[in-house]
């Protein structure tokens, strides 16, 4: 019988920071820096609107690379939105999967509806890792 891939519940990060759109980038990166992530989740305006999602390389490359000014730059600028989800449930190998599929390396994790956590192409890396060294 092959073996269970592990779950993107077991390798997700459940410690992630929400940002609201209007936050600027400068913020961004102050809070990216205190958490000591790459990743922020953009807060819905509304509760009918989808949540966001801004990365560490979306700051540098479209703020710091073009030379634009980090406190003059709103989140909602640069975000992606709607974000990509995955949930709890689903293997790492088809997070990963679904990953190169459709070129995203960071998503929020649902559980139950809600944001339960984040998994990034770093905890499936690792997380292949982990599963080799216990066969």
């Amino acid at each position: 019988m092959p073996e269970k891939s592990p779950l993107v519940t077991d390798v997700m990060q459940s410690s992630f920071v929400v940002i609201d759109g209007m936050a600027t980038v400068r913020d961004a990166l102050l809070q990216m820096h205190e958490a000591n992530s790459d990743v922020l989740i953009v807060d819905k305006r509304t509760d009918d609107d989808e949540h966001g999602i801004v990365l560490l390389t979306d700051i540098v490359s479209a703020v710091l690379a073009p030379n634009r000014a980090p406190e003059r730059v709103h989140v909602y600028e640069i975000m992606s939105k709607p974000v990509v989800t995955v949930h709890s449930g689903m293997s790492v190998k088809n997070c990963a999967r679904l990953f190169a599929n459709i070129g995203v390396s960071a998503a929020p994790v649902l559980r139950d509806g809600a944001i339960a956590g984040i998994v990034t192409y770093r905890e499936l890396a690792f997380a292949h890792l982990n599963n080799e060294s216990e066969s």
